[in-house]
């Protein structure tokens, strides 16, 4: 987030999965009809003032969207559970709403548009790597600067290394739904307040988090993907001390038991925490780890890398007036 970038710049190495939110946007035929957006909500308005939804409402005005829209979304993935739902929406928005414009669009442009509407617009306490990684896709780094530019370069991984890290990488449902926003609003304003009772611990809990991001990279570089599993404990570890809602008892009690039984050497709840999904790094029993947790209720997740980040799927700008490519 800023108030650790600006300070110390900040370093994110991610991997984008195959896990989509589609988006349908389409100008409805008569003029008089409503703007009309559907999520888990249905809205129907007169005007983009008027809808609730920010992130559709936000990213219509910056466009001057004032069309008699109808917007739907569907998910692979349940909203608030930590895979980064909230900028895959926003950034696929973008993406639509610049192909019905016809104008250019590129990574970058998606990413700092989605960046400038969450973190500028509704000042939402959150970074730049949910938005980033949904336009690129891939394996990626991103190198922050104090002033939030964002470098991004482009990791190469052979597909024996990939495999071994699905293979051994299992994520799990926890069930738990959470904001994210009251997870990292503690976080932020911890680092923010110099006088707050945890900046010092939640400060050096980042700068290792931030250290150990390069330790994973090098290992990644050199297909050394066990290594990862202990990074991420360390990392994990880390994490847990930046607020006091990043880890639930359950997970932590499930965390020391399959660390004994099964082998894992990692582990760690996917984004801000408190819910969503809990990744355990486990190299040799993992069908035994599946079955416990699933007799805890939480189900395995199958997932696999996704090379592509946001992408217009069909648009009016491949067609002429007549409907002919």
């Amino acid at each position: 987030m800023p108030s650790f970038y600006e300070q110390h710049g900040g370093f994110v190495f991610a991997m984008c999965i195959n896990k989509h939110m589609h988006l349908l946007l389409n100008r409805r035929a008569l003029p008089d009809q409503k703007i009309v957006i559907r999520y888990s909500q249905v809205e129907t308005v007169d005007s983009v003032d008027e809808i609730k939804h920010p992130l559709a409402r936000e990213a219509m005005k910056l466009h001057g969207l004032e069309d008699h829209i109808e917007l739907g979304s569907i998910a692979d993935m349940p909203a608030q559970s930590g895979l980064g739902s909230s900028g895959a929406y926003l950034v696929g928005l973008l993406a639509a709403i610049r192909a019905y414009k016809m104008e250019p669009s590129t990574p970058q442009t998606l990413a700092e548009e989605a960046c400038h509407i969450e973190m500028n617009i509704l000042n939402e306490p959150v970074g730049k790597q949910d938005q980033y990684m949904a336009a690129f896709g891939g394996f990626r780094t991103l190198d922050i600067a104090k002033d939030g530019t964002v470098k991004v370069n482009s990791v190469p991984l052979d597909v024996p290394v990939i495999t071994e890290l699905v293979s051994k990488a299992r994520i799990y449902y926890t069930g738990v739904l959470r904001s994210a926003n009251e997870v990292l609003g503690k976080q932020d304003s911890a680092t923010r307040e110099k006088d707050d009772v945890n900046h010092q611990q939640v400060m050096d809990s980042l700068c290792q988090i931030k250290e150990i991001g390069y330790q994973i990279l090098d290992a990644f570089k050199q297909g050394d993907v066990d290594r990862f599993g202990v990074l991420m404990d360390e990392h994990w570890q880390c994490k847990k001390r930046l607020a006091s809602n990043v880890s639930l008892s359950i997970t932590d009690q499930i965390y020391d038991e399959v660390k004994q039984r099964f082998g894992v050497t990692g582990g760690k709840i996917i984004g801000a925490g408190g819910g969503g999904f809990f990744m355990l790094y486990c190299p040799r029993h993992g069908r035994d780890l599946d079955e416990y947790m699933a007799s805890k209720g939480m189900p395995r997740i199958s997932y696999f890398p996704a090379l592509k980040g946001a992408h217009v799927v069909s648009d009016l700008s491949n067609f002429d007036d007549f409907g002919n490519p």
